[in-house]
């Protein structure tokens, strides 16, 4: 579990996904408004979290694009509104 906050918490960033995000059909770069840390926000890995959308997005994602399995992933919304998660490494500006 994350203890502090992600340094871009709260803040809109750009990320490349390495494979498209399920609302979307491009790996092109998108906004997206980050939150924080999957596991501060919704107490749990998103591993262990069974049945969340965006947790079996990135299952998929991870699986498709050769993301990392770890704890480094952070949630957040785009422009459509639905919720993502995606890895510190997708993260094009900022901090990771």
């Amino acid at each position: 579990m994350h203890t502090t906050a992600h340094p871009l918490a709260g803040q809109t960033v750009t990320v490349r996904p390495t494979a498209a995000l399920y609302s979307y059909d491009t790996t092109d770069p998108i906004q997206f408004r980050l939150e924080d840390w999957h596991d501060r926000v919704f107490g749990q890995s998103w591993m262990r979290y069974e049945g969340h959308p965006a947790s079996l997005g990135y299952a998929m994602r991870s699986a498709m694009g050769g993301l990392p399995t770890d704890n480094e992933v952070v949630y957040g919304k785009c422009d459509r509104g639905l919720g993502h998660l995606v890895h510190v490494s997708e993260i094009q500006d900022g901090a990771a």
